[in-house]
């Protein structure tokens, strides 16, 4: 079968078209025919085994795992003897960090993994970005606890994590201030943002209205640049370590004191994450948005485009070529 490959880290040069076997499936497997995957923040970081400390987990001079890919759409092309989830032909979506293989035509994954069934009504380069932000984005609400009414500070409105967060803050019932650039302020009230701050026009961290959290999703930002936002006993939570890794430690230092704190989020990935984003998908209240598309054959490109810090939502790779 037909995959990227990267025998070392590094660049995106790094990574190669090339024939692989096809994986196989145990008992409890099932094997799908990858329609369409995406390339993120999550790939670029493990790709280049950035920061070093990823390389415990990936392999210490050359990476266990060749074919990275974390997200997936496609459809069903074997199962196991053992498996009673899925059958053949159903179409599935889901999520394959530390597995990883997404960035394939085929790929194995055990049938009570992060999997389920696609929701209805969307295609699969549509279904296929529905995780990787989005559980990054769910796991900074869970983590501050949101709860209907409360005031939420996104910084980063327009990435695959801060366009997520807007969207399943507003499911919650939270009011959202979303921070963008003056090109995409439209893109990010249509996801459902309350107010909107160009951060090109004025410093967001100057805002004189208060927040029960602030969610810095592109990690550019500190907790102590944005305490003056936070209400008292208000949460700063950013999806970098920051730093000196200080988004690590603030959290056990503020702990101590009353007053504002700092909270890391670590996302879980299973079958209920995967469920939970397929309903709200199907019933219009979360829409992953997508900025571009590229053939496998280009995925180098992909990588280049994601690392420039530009994308808008989501990069879409299209495995199967749509007839």
């Amino acid at each position: 079968m037909k995959a990227a490959v990267h025998n070392r880290y590094g660049p995106p040069d790094m990574v190669q078209i090339a024939e692989v076997d096809q994986p196989a499936i145990g008992d409890r497997d099932v094997l799908v025919r990858v329609h369409a995957t995406t390339v993120n923040r999550t790939d670029c970081a493990y790709r280049a085994a950035s920061p070093f400390f990823m390389r415990a987990f990936t392999g210490l001079a050359r990476p266990r795992r060749t074919v990275l890919g974390t997200e997936y759409a496609g459809v069903v092309e074997a199962v196991g003897s053992g498996v009673t989830s899925f059958t053949v032909g159903e179409r599935v979506f889901g999520y394959n960090e530390g597995a990883f293989g997404t960035h394939a035509e085929y790929l194995s994954v055990p049938q009570d993994g992060a999997i389920a069934t696609m929701p209805t009504g969307v295609t699969f380069e549509e279904a296929a970005p529905g995780t990787e932000g989005a559980h990054y984005a769910l796991a900074f609400i869970k983590k501050a606890g949101v709860r209907g009414g409360q005031d939420v500070l996104v910084h980063g409105a327009t990435g695959a994590i801060g366009s997520a967060a807007v969207q399943l803050l507003k499911h919650c019932g939270a009011t959202v201030t979303a921070v963008c650039g003056t090109a995409h302020l439209e893109l990010v009230k249509g996801l459902g943002a309350d107010r909107v701050v160009d951060y090109t026009a004025q410093d967001f961290t100057r805002d004189e209205q208060s927040y029960d959290a602030v969610f810095d999703t592109v990690g550019k930002s500190t907790f102590g640049r944005c305490r003056r936002l936070l209400k008292p006993g208000g949460l700063y939570l950013s999806s970098e370590l920051g730093p000196g890794w200080q988004n690590l430690l603030l959290p056990l230092i503020t702990a101590l004191f009353h007053g504002r704190k700092v909270k890391f989020p670590f996302p879980r990935q299973d079958q209920d994450m995967v469920r939970y984003f397929r309903d709200l998908i199907e019933s219009g209240e979360f829409r992953p948005v997508i900025d571009r598309r590229y053939p496998l054959e280009q995925i180098v490109d992909a990588y280049r485009y994601v690392e420039t810090g530009q994308k808008i939502g989501n990069v879409v790779i299209t495995v199967v070529p749509k007839n």
